[in-house]
């Protein structure tokens, strides 16, 4: 009988990062908030204006507008936009997948990102990178101690430049002193880790001289809440000595329960979900269900009058996603991006584009002086000014 033995990954060779060919460069695609988009179809058009008219209503009635997105928004160049629509409080919540996080990461430190997948595997080389395994890793051993979640704990360490580390000595006391803690886990993950990998308490400065291209820095920065929902084995930071399957599912769970938090506030918001076909409809129907799961228990309804748009280049498969999911017959049924979402309970939108292009044309529609809706928005916030807790939206200056 075969039996086979796991891998030592404290083993591998790990390479600098400057080292690696990288296919996309911070300057060559941010896209400037201030642009005039390109443009759209008449159908895009009008389906972005809707969009847009419901962000501002969900906003007027202080309810949860959530981006949801996959890796290529933030490698298509849409960070500057989206800090614009967080400084505005036009979305109050952001979450990704593991990998959005790690391109986030390589380019507010290096200002470039982006391997060839099918060469380095050849050379035993994808993923293997020293400091985005090391770093990512050092951001959620240090917030798990702060319980931050991963979004929070990455957020922090890219726009404060680094992370201060409790000595070995502190932790070993902590353990010893108060083993049934909470943050007893967490805090034995990391003094392994110090130990295993040399790494001495204190200051551990890392410059991210291209921060202001991280999304997860401008969610941070703008005290908005950025969740992570990663796989084991599914991200290259599993490629390197320091992989902790552990620190990663601490920091995961705080942000699924985060995640959860912006969810009960829904009633009358928006969900985006732009390139996330699997990571977005997944985590949203779990997390639903434990919201309807504690409202019922306390007599109250589900949350009711949300509206979803679905953004993706795949086509819909030629089907009115606003009428329902169609039959098992119908290979449209098998778009799991489209079909979770539309069995949610709310007004459900699909919407096919490229994702960078689509919230570049919602940030003009937003931000439009000549548009009624804005300047109606503009009043309501005016006219809540008195009010603690209302204040959701300013207009910036024109530059």
């Amino acid at each position: 009988m075969n039996v086979s033995h796991p891998l030592d990954l404290t083993r591998l060779k790990v390479l600098p990062l400057e080292q690696r060919r990288s296919l996309t460069k911070v300057e060559e695609i941010l896209i400037d908030p201030e642009s005039p988009p390109p443009a759209p179809s008449p159908e895009l058009e009008a389906a972005v204006a809707r969009c847009a008219e419901k962000i501002r209503a969900a906003r007027e009635r202080n309810a949860s507008v959530m981006l949801i997105y996959g890796a290529h928004l933030l490698r298509n160049g849409a960070a500057l936009l989206i800090d614009k629509l967080l400084g505005q409080g036009l979305v109050t919540h952001l979450a990704t997948n593991g990998a959005g996080t790690i391109h986030d990461w390589e380019f507010a430190w290096l200002g470039r990102s982006t391997e060839s997948v099918e060469e380095n595997v050849a050379t035993g080389t994808f993923g293997t990178w020293a400091e985005t395994g090391r770093n990512i890793h050092l951001a959620l051993l240090a917030g798990n101690l702060r319980q931050e979640g991963y979004g929070g704990s990455l957020g922090r360490f890219i726009d404060e430049d680094g992370v201060d580390l409790p000595s070995l000595v502190e932790l070993t006391a902590l353990l010893r002193s108060e083993p049934e803690h909470p943050l007893a886990g967490a805090r034995a993950d990391l003094l392994q880790a110090m130990t295993l990998h040399g790494l001495a308490g204190g200051a551990v400065e890392v410059s991210h001289p291209w921060k202001h291209a991280s999304i997860v820095a401008s969610a941070f920065r703008h005290g908005v809440p950025m969740t992570v929902h990663p796989g084991i084995g599914y991200d290259i930071i599993s490629n390197h000595p320091m992989f902790n399957g552990a620190a990663i599912g601490r920091a995961a769970e705080m942000d699924f329960r985060k995640f959860a938090g912006s969810v009960e506030q829904l009633d009358g918001g928006v969900v985006l979900s732009i390139g996330s076909a699997i990571m977005g409809p997944q985590v949203f129907e779990k997390t639903l269900s434990c919201v309807h799961n504690l409202r019922f228990q306390e007599g109250r309804p589900a949350v009711r009058d949300h509206a979803f748009y679905v953004v993706d280049l795949q086509d819909g498969g030629g089907w009115d996603w606003t009428q329902g999911e169609p039959p098992k017959s119908n290979p449209a049924y098998y778009l799991r991006f489209c079909k979770s979402y539309s069995r949610m309970g709310g007004e459900m939108h699909y919407v096919q584009a490229d994702n960078a292009r689509f919230v570049q044309l919602l940030t003009h529609h937003l931000f439009r002086k000549d548009d009624l809706g804005f300047r109606k928005y503009e009043r309501v916030v005016a006219n809540h000014a008195a009010l603690p807790g209302r204040i959701l939206f300013v207009k910036s200056s024109p530059r």
